[in-house]
């Protein structure tokens, strides 16, 4: 009898490891997207799995009381890889105040967190008048990483017509270009904004602005990013296109229709 139940003991043990053992492996395959391989140099933290992927897809949520009474809120967007896994979720901080008088012209802090909540990613964007008819008030983002650390910024180019940006790195210095369609983002249902060398010769990745259906884009402000980059890009960079499909957002496709 005492040799039934321990068998039967160990038979129960066995199987609790077994469903403890399956259990742990499934908790890494829902998150071995979201658990980066730690140290690795000169990454800065949190920005690790973005070395691993050459394109995101960038989702706003829909705002219900936005999309019904024109009530302007804080923008919330999904960063996603090219599964669909969430990478990344960014929450725009700001007062009601700026939303509704300033609209996409406002001033923003848009934090970027990773699936454990942890802040890896700080876009600062300043208050600065829009308009082509005023070359001295021109677009700029500062990207940190983590916060308090810069790692880049996104300056906007005076042009009458087209959008240009200068990517730079945490020195100022120009790295890379932007630039966007005539008039594209009011003409065409996807619009793409080429990621060139700073000689304007290579093409070396896009960010693009993906149509979501009438309806959405009709009574909505969301809208769908693809942002696309060299895989062996500085990571710090690809965090700065990351701040730079927000700023485009926000000066050209963020106004309600």
């Amino acid at each position: 009898m005492s040799v039934a139940l321990r068998s039967t003991g160990w038979r129960c043990f066995s199987c609790k490891r077994l469903i403890y053992q399956q259990v742990s492996i499934q908790f890494k395959k829902m998150n071995m997207y979201a658990v980066p391989n730690p140290g690795i140099p000169g990454c800065p933290p949190g920005l690790e799995y973005l070395t691993q992927v050459d394109q995101l897809l960038i989702k706003q949520k829909v705002e219900l009381v936005e999309a019904l009474v024109g009530f302007e809120s804080n923008n919330k967007y999904e960063v996603r890889n090219s599964m669909g896994q969430n990478v990344y979720y960014a929450v725009e901080e700001n007062d009601c105040l700026s939303r509704q008088c300033c609209g996409p012209m406002r001033s923003f802090t848009i934090h970027v967190l990773d699936n454990f909540g942890q802040e890896v990613i700080t876009i600062t964007r300043p208050l600065k008048c829009m308009s082509c008819f005023f070359p001295c008030c021109l677009q700029e983002l500062e990207i940190q990483a983590p916060p308090g650390n810069t790692v880049g910024y996104v300056i906007q180019q005076w042009h009458p017509f087209s959008p240009k940006f200068i990517v730079a790195n945490e020195h100022n210095e120009p790295v890379l270009k932007i630039h966007g369609p005539f008039c594209g983002w009011s003409c065409l249902p996807d619009v793409d904004f080429e990621i060139l060398t700073m000689d304007e010769v290579s093409k070396i990745g896009k960010i693009s602005k993906q149509w979501t259906g009438l309806l959405r884009e009709a009574f909505t402000d969301t809208d769908n990013f693809g942002i696309q980059f060299p895989m062996d890009l500085d990571v710090r960079m690809k965090a700065v296109m990351i701040g730079a499909c927000f700023l485009i957002d926000f000066m050209f496709f963020e106004s309600t229709n």
